[in-house]
């Protein structure tokens, strides 16, 4: 029983993460919903010019049992789509997210050091694959990795410092409220002030 109480002891959490790293988990849960949200929105809002389609033939169909079943074939269709617009939107970015975000975090380890490079790094080699992983030629796919290389490194690098400059701002606010909390204690006598 004790060999095991050492062994459980020993177990190594790995390092620990440098301030403005993505949680990698929550973002990834929060780009599935996202892209659900996105996917079942769009095809909802495509699936409108197939309700004009349908009215059209209702108005023409004077039987009550064919306008019941055009109706019924017509909400089924549509909730079909939405539901699949929502799995493969949120299939898509969630994937997107995860290996955004993994990217990153892996950068960072990698590199010892939290900067706006890892992001510009991590959004130019996820927009990369994705763009190698759209359909078509090879020469199309070539030009898609390519585009999307420099359009991912050209969006992420200000959305990287914007990142960069808000944990700094954030990392001085929690230095500034520690501080004036411990000099809170130390003027009490070394007990913490009661709410």
């Amino acid at each position: 029983m004790e060999s095991l109480e050492n062994e459980e002891q020993t177990i190594n959490k790995g390092t620990p993460r440098k301030p403005g790293m993505v949680n990698w988990g929550t973002a990834t849960v929060i780009g599935v919903f996202a892209g659900m949200l996105y996917g079942g929105s769009k095809e909802a809002s495509a699936s409108v010019s197939k309700d004009a389609e349908v009215m059209l033939k209702l108005g023409s169909t004077p039987d009550k049992r064919e306008q019941y079943r055009l109706m019924r074939d017509a909400m089924e269709k549509r909730f079909i789509r939405v539901t699949r617009g929502s799995i493969v939107g949120g299939v898509r970015l969630g994937m997107f997210t995860a290996s955004f975000c993994g990217l990153q975090n892996l950068l960072a380890e990698e590199r010892g050091v939290h900067d706006v490079y890892n992001v510009v790094l991590a959004g130019s080699a996820t927009a990369a694959t994705f763009g190698l992983i759209l359909p078509g030629s090879l020469l199309w796919r070539v030009r898609n990795v390519m585009l999307g290389s420099v359009m991912g490194a050209a969006i992420c690098f200000p959305l990287g410092w914007l990142q960069i400059k808000l944990v700094e701002k954030a990392n001085e606010q929690r230095s500034l409220a520690a501080s004036e909390v411990r000099d809170t204690t130390e003027s009490n006598g070394g007990v913490s002030p009661a709410n």
